[in-house]
């Protein structure tokens, strides 16, 4: 059995977490003491669920937000060792962020952009749901981080996709109006990921909310001029915090009055965005998900997806 030691918040954070939370930080910071959530994603571009359900020999539990998506319990199983794994009927991933990838509408025949793909749980399951057609782009900035992106995507045998490694200003030069559906699953400061590492926390402490703010804005700038009309983007982060989210979110749909928020389904104990926590309380921040871990069997996430008219 594994033994779990409290978890030291950063004053700071928690002052702020306090303030969102109110009479739920409690049960939030009570969460942090219990193991995480452990999750596989079925590879469908290889085989169905129903019929790696027939093989599975794992013991597993239905993720509700994610049709192929399903826990295990890592003190059970290794999942990781498996043939299985090796031969790409599975990605493993933490089951919130499995959210994101599940929720852009991708239709076959789309041209899909994955801006901050490393290392490659979004983009494997945007070209499963492509099965084969259309075209994916999945770029990280970063050099190394990419070769783990083409490792995953050739193990799970997609041939339709273009891995580039360019700053997205690079991208909109020769992208402009192309995408159809655009992910951007954001740098964030990761506060919903704390349960995950201890580095977490100590990167929280040393970067704040502001660096990956102004990040995230910088890459809103470029990928909206990349979103065709008609086109559907999806915003992501694992953070709590509100100038990563519903105000990144406000930042976006200044950029061009043609964007507007779009309501998706929700399992139902996600939270909604929360307009309070915005600049200009624009009640369309409601159609946001929030995922807290005091509520579901999973990390902190954000998600949005907006609409180009």
């Amino acid at each position: 059995m594994m033994l779990f030691i409290a978890m030291n918040l950063p004053k700071t954070f928690e002052d702020n977490m306090r303030g969102l939370l109110g009479e739920e930080f409690d049960s939030y910071k009570d969460c942090l003491d219990k193991p995480m959530y452990h999750g596989i994603r079925i590879n469908t571009s290889k085989i169905s669920v129903e019929d790696f359900l027939r093989i599975n020999p794992f013991l597993l539990k239905k993720i509700p937000w994610c049709e192929n998506g399903f826990y295990y319990d890592e003190d059970v199983d290794k999942p990781s060792k498996h043939p299985y794994y090796y031969a790409g009927l599975y990605y493993i991933q933490e089951p919130s962020a499995m959210t994101p990838a599940a929720t852009i509408p991708i239709e076959e025949g789309d041209r899909v952009l994955d801006v901050c793909a490393a290392p490659g749980g979004k983009s494997t399951e945007l070209a499963a749901r492509l099965n084969g057609s259309g075209v994916l782009v999945s770029n990280d900035i970063s050099a190394s981080r990419a070769k783990a992106l083409l490792k995953n995507l050739e193990v799970f045998g997609i041939d339709n996709y273009i891995i580039t490694s360019e700053n997205t200003n690079k991208l909109a030069e020769r992208f402009e109006g192309y995408f159809d559906k655009i992910l951007v699953d954001a740098p964030c400061s990761g506060e919903g990921m704390f349960r995950k590492s201890q580095s977490m926390i100590t990167a929280w402490e040393n970067n704040g909310n502001e660096l990956f703010a102004n990040i995230q804005r910088t890459i809103l700038n470029d990928v909206v001029k990349m979103l065709k009309p008609g086109g559907i983007m999806l915003y992501s982060t694992c953070t709590f915090s509100p100038l990563e989210n519903e105000k990144s979110i406000e930042y976006l749909l200044s950029l061009d009055e043609r964007l507007e928020l779009v309501d998706f389904d929700k399992y139902e104990d996600f939270d909604n965005g929360h307009p309070e926590w915005g600049d200009t309380n624009n009640n369309e921040l409601t159609k946001c998900a929030r995922l807290w871990p005091n509520r579901i069997e999973g990390e902190g996430h954000f998600v949005a997806l907006i609409k180009h008219k």
